[in-house]
Formats: structure tokens, sequence, C-alpha cells
């Protein structure tokens, strides 16, 4: 009976989970202008068209799962103040010899570790290293790196936006494009939300 039930699990269609933060359309604008003078020198790179964000928390699992997944987070969201982030400089991760990732730097990740703690502690998934940012070009070869960084060392972003949400997104573990699940506003940016309407309807 439990290899029918492992068998069972193991034809569940599969989805890729992905948590952002996503800035302001001000910042959005500037990073697409940004992937754009990128690819005019690579051109189509893999992260050319995603939309700009700050990844929060990523898993994988079977869809039956994430109603309860979406409660946990409904949960967190309630209980969440909204704050403001600051971007900062242009910095890269390397991966390896071969791969280079250029990002833009949030000046203070503070809030957006804490948010993480509390997320990975709804699921008891130890603590790992976690470094808020958002993309420009992920994993392009150390040669396109070498190719267009110049136009980013030593230079600065200075962007500020409000964070009051995040965005559940998902797709296919087998590949696809990322769909909206569902966004969740923050606790105090919600009765925020229902104070103003409140009013305009008196």
């Amino acid at each position: 009976m439990q290899t029918n039930n492992n068998i069972a699990f193991e034809q569940e269609t599969l989805y890729d989970y992905l948590l952002v933060v996503s800035p302001s359309t001000s910042i959005t604008n500037d990073v697409t202008a940004l992937k754009k003078l990128i690819a005019q020198e690579l051109g189509i790179y893999g992260s050319r068209f995603s939309r700009a964000h700050i990844s929060l928390f990523r898993s994988v699992f079977p869809e039956r799962f994430q109603e309860d997944f979406v409660s946990l987070l409904d949960n967190i969201a309630r209980k969440q103040s909204g704050f403001t982030l600051y971007t900062s400089k242009f910095d890269h991760f390397e991966h390896g010899p071969d791969k280079r990732t250029i990002y833009i730097n949030v000046a203070n990740p503070k809030p957006l570790e804490e948010l993480h703690r509390k997320i990975l502690q709804e699921f008891d998934i130890k603590p790992a290293s976690f470094k808020p940012h958002i993309t420009l070009a992920r994993a392009i070869s150390t040669p396109e790196f070498n190719q267009v960084y110049d136009h980013f060392h030593n230079q600065v972003f200075v962007r500020s936006f409000q964070c009051k949400s995040f965005m559940l997104l998902r797709k296919p573990a087998t590949g696809g494009h990322y769909e909206p699940v569902k966004e969740f506003t923050f606790g105090d940016e919600a009765v925020q939300q229902e104070r103003t309407l409140f009013n305009y309807a008196a």
C-alpha cells in the first residue's frame, strides 16, 4: 500500500513556487531599461525579460499543498508591518570561474532578512544565507560579464520604495513562466486600506 502511495505522489504535478517582493513601477521601469542596455551588447540573455523583483523564498512541491502554504503566508502577512526599502549600488555574484550574476544591492536588508527568517520558521527550515537583491543578469558567462560590467562597476542606483506586500508565483517544475497565485498585503496596510475605503464611502 505504501508503494502505491509513493507512485501516486510521483505522478502528481510538481510546481515551482516563488515568493517575491515587487519594487515600485518606476524602479521596475528603470530595471527594464538597464536590462535593455545589457541586451544591446549581449543579445537576448536568460533573465532579460523577467520582471524586477526581490526573491524571498522558493520551493517545489505538489499543488495539493498550495492551500496550506497560502494559509501560512496569510498568517505571516497579517502580522507584518510595511517598511521602506532602499537600493544602493550595483554588484555581482560569482558562480565558480564560469558564471556571474549582476544585481542591484538592497542598502537596508534587515527588514527583508527578518521576513525571510519568519517564513523559514513557519516551515521549520534552518536559516540559510540570504542576500536581498534585484537581478539584472543571472548566471551569464564570465566573458559576457566582462563585456558589460564596466557600465555598472562603482556606479550607484539610489532609489526607494514602500514594501506593503509580497506575491506568490508558480510555474510547473518542468519549466514555463511564473504566474501569480496571490498577493499578500501586510496587516497594517490592509487596515489602512479599509479605513480609506470607509472614509471614501462616508
